[in-house]
């Protein structure tokens, strides 16, 4: 049986009045890279209104794989403007996402495909 494994999409929307997007794109990178995860990261930067509504982007940095914000608690705010973001996580109130939503998000990802 041929395994057929394919990359995962990872999309990075970020605002360049956001402080955080820095952090967060390094996080990316570096757990990609700690799972041995290749993949194109498609980088948008969120600069309008229009772009907001359009990628419905609910602040800055936002990561989604394959669609889905790496959030696991992610509401969809139905706003969209350009901004910062602010994650809820088990440290509290930060600017950049758990370590650990991405390394699921991306196993999740590369489970899925394994078992193509």
């Amino acid at each position: 049986m041929t395994h057929i494994t394919t990359s995962p999409a990872v999309d990075f929307l970020w605002f360049d009045g956001c402080p955080h997007h820095i952090a967060a794109r390094a996080l990316l990178d570096d757990v990609m890279a700690a799972s041995g995860v290749v993949a194109e990261i498609q980088v948008v930067e969120v600069a309008d209104d229009e772009t907001a509504l359009r990628v419905r982007f609910p602040g800055s940095p936002t990561i989604r794989i394959n669609g889905r914000d790496i959030d696991p608690g992610y509401v969809d705010p139905g706003e969209y403007a350009p901004g910062c973001r602010v994650y809820a996580t088990s440290d509290g109130l930060r600017g950049v996402p758990e370590r650990a939503w991405l390394e699921a998000a991306l196993a999740g990802d590369s489970r899925e495909a394994a078992a193509s």
